[in-house]
């Protein structure tokens, strides 16, 4: 391999690992770092998947199967029935370092499950245990000059991996819990075991070199005066002087803005001189650098994301730069208190309240094949949801900063919860052990060094000590003690009382561990659910639309967990499950008349919630018409899935402040193939309740409240709206207008839900028994639309099943086209229209699309209408007006026209993209994943046209194409690259 020159900085090591099984290697640690290494990948020795797991790196040499395919996971070993040593395995890799004089080298493993031996060119140094720690090996004396050094560390599983009863359960038989380790792995009602419990190397491995002097751990804290004007920035930072002399040290502190691509402003810099004795630490803290209005950071949704980058360099007099570090940080401020109206935690954020939208994570993936790839496109579809909060479930992973920097970039608020699960430590079948990990001291290191590694991330808002559970009594007492809150972070409440004690005011704030967040003992404590512990979360099934709206639907002003379905795409299904795993559920009907879902058992193996709740919740898909086929069914599956978390988010929201103050869904991705509680699958296609969210969740926002039937306009922004009106219109299955009114509202004030108007119709006569309703919001001035929101609906006690011949309708479309294309990414902006003629010229606003969001395009909200015999120079000026000009080669505009002689609705049309090939194999999946779309799952009137963004990386030699399909619409091609 390329040497590894010795310059100052870390160097990560990703590539060239083997791996073995420990008992198939014949060789000593020593042996394998002197006179025996192995030589590449030949047996017992394969390529290894580092960072990662054991299991990761099995399932990548095809050793086993692929344990999220089917039913495959049955065919792998468990460690409880292989015993721990069948899943110990050595690792191995070899890297280069010529250090000068007086330079020294740290070989950093920042996640190791659970413990190991860590052999380097024939030494041998033991990793005390622990999955949520790091380590940092001094290395300078072993290591070779002018040779490979090699690399081999033995890994040993979590000390107690527990069995899986037969019947699961959560957290099986929650031995797990005794180590302080990721509890999910023995199972749980929406995950199958993990067999190797994520033994291995599972996180980053790195060696840094510094000269004499090393950078440990800085903390950034801002502190705020004069509303949010002044600023001032903390920082202290650890020096470990690992030399034999005094070292003489100067500490440049640099902070720079990014005023556009490439060029940064220098906002401070600044030098301070220090002394540090031989072989000793010193902790030391900088002056304040002033800051007069700072850009802010504020979450999705409530302004712009300002990151600053810090500098930190460390220079020795007779030396030079001996170390550095760097880290974007954000100004603001986090506060949260009880609120005296709901009982619920309400958030502010540079003291504007914000209410809270958001879902539960566990994490990216059960294998632990973790990336910064997969990270972006995670937290961008959570921005592009419009959430603001993720909450980091306590039997899952403390995120990683890769993590941590995209919710910094994208403006997602995090709860990070502590090792601690209610059925894992305290309940449960078996009965849990209450008093948590056996060892607590460990437990407590690494939570100490988790706060360290992410204290200084904007995105961060409160620490949790458990889920539905408080920690054990000295663990809770001792976080209490480490996270307290210093004296200029502590919440005055409602009512302006201030805070009580100001014995600690003189203190640095970044000489605290942290000293910025609340530390909330349990995810049911405090102002979550019903503040005192009771089992008081959920409930996690299908539910009645407008039951969200009703007053006794949940009666706790903050709820951490409310969950329901999550069926994906057939696409999905057939990329996961063999034929036998393509059957629909069998519906057995009931004596009261309700219908009971039986899915087939690789279904049930991958945790399928149904859509009907016997005795309470009639069967959503079966509402349009029993399903014939898998495609049939996954699709009324998508109408389900888009209704039902709308109306969640909808029905919350409508009740900001006065009864609620958040919400967080469980959950929001699988990290496997399941079948529940997601918004896009594991393949990272988004369902249709994706989009139902992206809907619910926008900052601005008009609906229809499904109990009362009032049109709400819902703002949650700190600007009042004025001068806007609402447009609201009924179409029927003929695709006429019986209804249309235009509703003006003088202003909506900030934070504020405004009813407006109760709707007349379906209460008018000869009400249609199907009918759809259009909502828009727009600005009475320039006709700008501010939200736009399309209702299907059926009178009561009714359902959908006219719209099962209304497939057989023919509703002319036209797709205008263009992309832009730079390597491998794609930019693909459309314009789709529906060119069947309204019935009814008193529709005036029709003509305009939907608006973007913060993160998309810039459209102009000037008409977009154009008619069916619009010419070619006047579609180049209407998509001058729509968007502005991308980099990238264009391909120039593309029509495409789908024929019909119908007047109606082109209903839930849904884009996808694929690689373009003329011949593939029978249920190959073609689709290339993930997309980015501004909206999918979208209906228009006759004569309306929406504009569509669609972004994608493309694998090399692949050429896309990008296929429609729709209620009434067979699967077509409206762009191949081709």
């Amino acid at each position: 391999m390329a040497p590894l020159t010795a310059e100052i900085g870390k160097t990560p090591l990703d590539s060239g690992w083997l791996a073995a099984r420990s008992t198939e290697v014949q060789f000593t640690g020593t042996q394998l770092t002197t006179t025996h290494p192995p030589t590449g990948p030949s047996s017992p020795w394969m390529e290894a998947l580092v960072p990662g797991t054991v299991l990761a790196t099995l399932v990548k040499n095809k050793v086993v199967p692929d344990p999220f395919y089917g039913l495959e996971n049955e065919a792998i070993i468990d460690i409880a029935d292989a015993g721990r040593e069948y899943y110990t395995f050595w690792f191995f890799t070899t890297f280069q370092c010529d250090l000068s004089a007086n330079q020294h080298c740290d070989l950093n493993f920042r996640g190791i499950n659970y413990s190991a031996e860590v052999h380097l060119n024939g030494h041998r140094m033991v990793l005390p245990k622990g999955m949520f720690r790091r380590h940092s090996l001094n290395v300078t004396d072993i290591l070779h000059p002018d040779r490979s050094n090699l690399l081999a560390v033995l890994v040993h599983p979590p000390d107690h991996p527990g069995k899986i009863p037969p019947q699961g359960g959560q957290g099986g038989d929650h031995e797990i819990g005794k180590d302080v380790a990721t509890q999910y792995v023995e199972g749980w009602d929406w995950m199958a075991p993990i067999r190797d419990r994520n033994t291995g190397i599972w996180d980053e491995v790195s060696i840094s070199v510094t000269g004499p002097v090393k950078v440990i751990d800085p903390h950034l804290v801002s502190s705020f005066f004069d509303n949010y004007k002044r600023v001032y920035l903390h920082t202290t930072i650890e020096l470990e002087n690992k030399s034999a002399w005094i070292a003489e040290c100067s500490l440049n502190i640099q902070v720079t803005t990014e005023v556009e691509e490439s060029i940064c402003l220098v906002e401070h810099l600044q030098t301070q001189h220090v002394s540090i004795p031989a072989r000793s630490r010193l902790q030391y803290t900088f002056p304040p650098l002033f800051f007069y209005k700072p850009h802010l950071w504020w979450p999705n949704g409530m302004g712009k994301q300002s990151l600053y980058n810090v500098a930190i360099i460390v220079d020795v007099k007779g030396y030079g730069e001996s170390d550095s570090w760097q880290q974007h940080f954000g100004f603001r401020k986090i506060e949260s208190h009880i609120d005296g109206a709901t009982g619920g935690r309400l958030f502010k954020v540079n003291g504007e309240p914000i209410f809270i939208r958001g879902g539960n994570w566990i994490l990216s993936d059960g294998l632990l094949r973790l990336s910064k790839k997969r990270y972006s496109t995670d937290i961008k579809f959570h921005a592009d949801m419009n959430f603001n909060m993720i909450r980091c479930w306590g039997g899952g992973l403390t995120e990683r900063p890769e993590f941590y920097y995209y919710c910094d970039y994208y403006g997602i608020l995090v709860w990070q919860e502590f090792w601690i699960t209610g059925d894992v430590d305290g309940r449960g079948d078996p009965v849990s052990n209450p008093n948590g990990p056996l060892d607590h001291d460990l437990f407590l290191f690494c939570a100490r060094d988790t706060v360290k590694l992410l204290r200084n991330h904007p995105s961060l808002a409160l620490w949790v000590g458990g889920n539905e559970q408080i920690p054990p009594g000295d663990i809770n007492a001792a976080l209490k003690d480490y996270l307290r809150l210093h004296p200029d972070f502590e919440s005055v409440d409602e009512n302006g009382k201030p805070p009580e004690d100001f014995s600690q005011k003189l203190i640095d704030p970044s000489q605290y561990l942290d000293g910025t967040r609340i530390y909330i003992p349990g995810s049911l404590w405090d102002g979550f659910a019903d503040g005192n512990g009771g089992f008081t979360d959920g409930p996690y099934e299908i539910q009645n639309p407008e039951d969200f709206f009703k007053d006794d639907y949940y009666k706790y002003g903050f709820n951490p967990e409310v969950g329901s379905v999550g069926m994906p795409v057939a696409a999905t299904i057939r990329a996961t499950m063999p034929p036998e795993g393509r059957q629909i559920p069998f519906f057995k009907k009931l004596p009261d008349g309700y219908v009971e879902e039986v899915p087939n058992p690789i279904w049930a193996y991958h945790k399928y919630i149904p859509y009907s709740k016997p005795s309470k919740v009639h069967d959503q898909i079966q509402l349009y018409g029993t399903p014939e086929d898998l495609d049939d069914f996954c699709f009324k599956a998508q109408l389900v899935n888009y209704i039902q978390y709308r109306a969640l988010l909808e029905g919350w929201t409508s009740r900001m402040w006065s009864k609620y103050t958040g919400v967080l869904i469980w959950k929001t991705q699988n990290p496997w193939t399941g079948l529940r509680g997601q918004f896009y699958d594991h393949l990272l296609d988004q369902t249709a309740g994706f989009y139902g969210c992206r809907c619910a969740a926008e900052p601005i926002h008009v609906q229809l409240n499904l109990a009362t039937y009032f049109i709400e306009v819902i703002n949650t922004s700190s600007e009042e709206l004025s001068d806007v009106a609402i447009e609201a219109s009924v179409w029927d299955l003929e695709g006429t207008c019986p209804y249309y009114k235009v509703h003006e509202c003088p202003s909506v004030p900030p934070k504020k839900v405004l009813p407006v108007v109760e709707m007349k119709y379906p209460k008018s006569t000869n009400p249609k028994p199907v009918y759809f309703l259009l909502l828009k919001l727009y600005k009475k001035s320039n006709y700008g639309i501010l939200s736009r929101n399309f209702y299907w609906l059926h009178l009561s006690g009714g359902d959908y099943k006219l719209l099962e011949p209304y497939k057989k309708r023919k509703i002319p479309l036209k797709i205008t086209s263009e992309v832009f294309n730079e390597g491998s990414t794609y930019k693909i902006q459309m314009l789709v229209q529906n060119t069947s003629k309204r019935t009814d010229s008193k529709l005036l606003l029709l003509k305009h699309g939907s608006t973007a969001s913060q993160r998309d395009v810039n459209i102009n909200t000037e008409s977009l209408e154009t008619n069916a015999g619009t010419g070619k120079e006047q579609e180049v000026g209407l998509f001058k007006r729509i968007y502005r000009c991308l980099a990238g080669k264009n391909d120039g505009l593309r029509v495409a026209e789908i024929n019909g002689h119908d007047v109606g609705i082109a209903f839930f049309l849904h884009f996808s993209v694929h690689a373009s090939k003329r011949e593939h194999r029978e249920g190959e999946d073609t689709r290339i994943l993930p997309v980015h779309y501004s909206d999918n799952y979208f209906s228009l009137v006759p004569g309306e046209a929406m504009p569509i963004r669609i972004s994608f990386e493309v694998p090399p030699g692949v050429s896309p194409r990008i296929t429609l399909h729709g209620w009434n619409y067979h699967e077509q091609i409206v762009h191949d690259a081709v």
